[in-house]
């Protein structure tokens, strides 16, 4: 159990510190994002060009990046949203095995799943080099490359939540995983 609470452990540095440096994409995102409003306030009301294409796709693209690379640090700050009304009401060790059972038959196989399908996307993609239609748009494959990892982050934080919510069950954490990690920053 110690060398699979290692991998946890290991694993959970990776989400954290990916979920922590992505957090720093939300500060050009927001910036972006007010340049955009002012430019088209006053691309209509001085007839300039401010905004164009370009800003709008960097900041859906900083969007997308947030939210892709942010899957796996949410999952192991139990940041997802739950709409249980009987998870609400298990004991801890009743929560874990939910935790547990979901991480392995659900989250696991979903990320996997996702990581297939999305590899010929991913591959046509960066073999085209495909870029947007939009007059001034930007490359898409640097972003539909984005997906890979994301799924691998994802299925990772599923085994490390396996892992953990099965050594709670078992004596070998002294309480349930989701009451050690607190809020997500």
């Amino acid at each position: 159990m110690k060398a699979l609470l290692l991998i946890a452990r290991l694993i959970d540095g990776l989400n954290e510190w990916v979920g922590r440096v992505t957090l720093w994409l939300v500060v050009p995102m927001i910036a972006i994002g007010a340049y955009n409003a002012i430019g088209r306030s006053l691309d209509k009301s001085l007839g300039t060009r401010l905004a164009s294409n370009t800003y709008f796709e960097l900041q859906w693209y900083l969007f997308s990046l947030i939210f892709l690379l942010m899957v796996g640090y949410v999952l192991k700050h139990n940041g997802h949203i739950r709409v249980d009304v009987i998870y609400a009401r298990l004991d801890d060790r009743g929560r874990a095995w939910v935790n547990m059972l979901g991480s392995i038959l659900f989250v696991v196989p979903f990320a996997v799943l996702l990581f297939y399908v999305s590899l010929p996307l991913v591959a046509f993609s960066i073999q085209v080099r495909e870029v947007s239609l939009d007059a001034g748009g930007l490359p898409r494959w640097p972003l539909k490359l984005m997906l890979l990892p994301a799924f691998v982050l994802l299925a990772l934080q599923g085994l490390s939540e396996f892992i953990k919510n099965l050594a709670y069950l078992r004596g070998a954490l002294p309480r349930p995983p989701y009451e050690a990690e607190g809020e997500v920053a």
